[in-house]
């Protein structure tokens, strides 16, 4: 069974583009929108399609948000298709988040943590109203935000990074040690998963994940259709240095930084079976971009995994296969854009055998 070739539809499907395209620009008053101000007005958008797309290029996720007319899961594939047409010139080594340049710290598991909260930009602490002065915003107001913040700045030097407050938790026991990382990271750009599936590849699997995917999944984790009761030990959200190896002397250096959303948490204690001692479970979960709501539940979905893995999943969320295959926003969308499609031969074998059965039946 297959399709009927269709022809006659090229000018349709250019005028169609073509209406796409007047559908963006026919407001004749307004300016296009620059790169530099989807990055930084629309900073949550543009990190969620930087975390989505699997690819940190800031300016190319501004263009893809542009293009897409802020259509998240469509950006998102711009940034995937583009990525796969790179030549892979290296590897960066491992690098930890402790030496993230932080603009945000909390912790919901202890009031005083090493170095102190670091509240940073946020909006939970705002109520959920309407800012009415933001309809008629003149440039003047909106570039005097900035300066007088900046103006109101501590002249005294900030600490760059900040010790891990799991760290102190570790060092009592109360947490299993650190294993050490497998020589090689499982690369899900280039191997495809087969089950039963390694940690990092589940991690590396969620970290590209659509957020609202990853987030309905870990909710109903947290409502009852799981077990993992966590706490967030430590939240962080700042610049990560990238260092490579010299090309000469062989010694790290940094070549850039990338803004990512790092979340560590802890559920009820976990004994293991060769583990005499039980201690906390730990989950983990780590994105591009800042993106709060989507490292947190990596993080709850990483402790569920492991718990999934280890016994027989009670629950979906505990299933790494039923997680893992359906929290990839590029693949969902594909699977349900592909029934606009022209389907004419398979329904038309649908409409036949329902016509049969009625005459049977008759």
């Amino acid at each position: 069974m297959g399709y009927i070739a269709i022809k006659g539809g090229e000018t349709a499907i250019g005028q169609a583009q073509e209406l796409l395209e007047f559908l963006r620009t026919h407001s004749f008053t307004a300016n296009p929108l620059s790169l530099d101000q989807i990055q930084h007005q629309l900073h949550f958008l543009h990190s969620r399609v930087l975390s989505e797309g699997g690819l940190y290029h800031p300016e190319l996720a501004s263009l893809a948000i542009k293009q897409s007319m802020g259509d998240t899961l469509e950006a998102a594939f711009y940034l995937r298709a583009y990525r796969s047409t790179r030549p892979r010139l290296s590897e960066t080594p491992l690098q930890g988040g402790k030496n993230m340049r932080l603009i945000r710290r909390i912790s919901a598991a202890f009031k005083d943590i090493p170095g102190g909260q670091m509240l940073g930009p946020t909006s939970d602490y705002l109520q959920r109203l309407f800012r009415f002065e933001l309809l008629d915003e003149s440039p003047e107001q909106f570039r005097k935000i900035a300066k007088s913040w900046l103006q109101e700045t501590p002249k005294e030097a900030l600490p760059t990074t900040f010790p891990k407050v799991l760290e102190s938790l570790r060092q009592e026991g109360l947490l299993p040690s650190v294993s050490e990382c497998p020589n090689r990271p499982f690369d899900i750009t280039r191997e495809p998963i087969v089950f039963p599936v390694t940690r990092s590849a589940a991690l590396a699997t969620m970290a590209r994940a659509e957020t609202g995917s990853i987030l309905a999944i870990a909710y109903s984790n947290m409502r009852g259709y799981g077990d993992i009761h966590p706490t967030v030990a430590e939240l962080r959200v700042g610049y990560l240095p990238v260092q490579m190896p010299h090309l000469v002397t062989g010694e790290l250096i940094e070549v850039g930084e990338i803004l990512m959303t790092e979340c560590e948490v802890v559920a009820m204690y976990d004994a293991e079976p060769n583990q005499n001692t039980p201690t906390f479970g730990l989950g983990y979960g780590a994105c591009f971009g800042h993106n709060e709501v989507k490292a947190i539940a990596m993080a709850i979905l990483d402790r569920a995994l492991q718990k999934g893995m280890k016994h027989s999943p009670d629950h979906p969320s505990e299933d790494p296969e039923f997680v893992l295959l359906h929290i990839d926003g590029i693949e969902s969308m594909g699977f349900a854009s592909h029934y606009k499609l022209p389907h004419y031969v398979t329904f038309q074998s649908d409409l036949d055998r329902l016509r049969s059965t009625q005459n049977q039946s008759r």
